[in-house]
């Protein structure tokens, strides 16, 4: 069975999601598979209960959450954050450039000067670690013209759906290594994570390995294992299930690091994308049973 025959399905239950659901907040789907702009919240105030409830559905219904005309601070940040659980910090080495004032939020500023820039595989933040976080918030204040430095943004959930039932047989209880020192360099975590994870929230199937971080299948001899990554790779960044999200300036995506990945395209050098990010403590990621 072709990965195609299980779309109609997925499309089904994305397009269900439309209607009016909310009260307090308001929910528009941007593509069928993944992601939704938020909208009739102020997030440089205190939310009230009605809204983080109906935000926490949202998250985990779209997977990736965009807000617009958010001029946030430092602790507008850290508050929307907390919402959601503890903020966590990055395993990688610290490093002055992505340093603040503030030892929770991380500096994301790119400009004629750089090199390179973070993100520019699809991949899920930090999977190299044993906890790996529950998700990001990413605050852009300055953007580039004419619509450079969108990021794109794909579900696991639907790539997960789109395996032949053959294949899934075949992933179920394999494991994969997560290297962190193929990002951040030495020092940093090596863990192993089963390649279908449950999310622990809605419950549904994920595909957790991505191309950053995922080394190798550990039950698998190499060359075997190396070929089924570089097919869920592939699959995986399968433009049928992402959207790509058009920043503009003061702009925020909040995305569910447990069942997305992400992709920062890098093609306005030199003009300058400039912003904050900070990351919410995760758990384990528990095994598909």
């Amino acid at each position: 069975m072709s990965g195609t025959a299980h779309l109609p399905q997925i499309a089904k239950v994305a397009s269900s999601s439309k209607s009016n659901l909310y009260n307090a907040i308001e929910a528009s789907p941007v593509s069928p598979h993944v992601g939704a702009e938020i909208s009739g919240v102020d997030l440089t105030r205190p939310l009230g209960n009605e809204q983080v409830s109906e935000l926490h559905d949202a998250f985990a219904r779209y997977q990736v959450l965009f807000f617009r005309d958010q001029p946030i601070s430092f602790d507008d940040q850290i508050r929307l954050a907390s919402y959601f659980g503890s903020l966590g910090r990055h395993v990688g080495a610290s490093t002055i450039s992505k340093s603040t004032a503030n030892e929770l939020v991380r500096k994301f500023h790119y400009d004629e000067t750089s090199k390179q820039i973070s993100g520019e595989n699809f991949h899920s933040d930090q999977s190299c670690a044993e906890i790996p976080p529950l998700g990001s918030i990413l605050y852009n204040h300055t953007v580039p013209p004419d619509g450079g430095g969108d990021t794109m943004f794909a579900s696991m959930y639907a790539a997960y759906e789109a395996l032949s039932p053959n294949m899934k047989v075949y992933l179920r209880g394999l494991t994969a290594t997560h290297d962190g020192r193929r990002v951040f360099g030495p020092g940093t975590p090596v863990s192993v994570h089963p390649v279908i994870t449950r999310h622990p929230v809605t419950g549904r199937e994920v595909i957790f390995v991505n191309t950053d971080f995922t080394s190798h299948i550990n039950e698998l001899p190499r060359l075997e294992g190396d070929r089924i990554l570089q097919f869920l790779f592939d699959h995986c960044n399968k433009p049928e299930w992402t959207c790509r999200f058009r920043w503009r300036p003061h702009s925020i995506a909040f995305w569910d690091n447990r069942c997305t990945h992400h992709k920062a395209v890098w093609d306005y050098w030199p003009n300058v994308r400039s912003g904050f990010r900070v990351q919410i403590e995760g758990t384990t990621p528990p095994i598909a049973a």
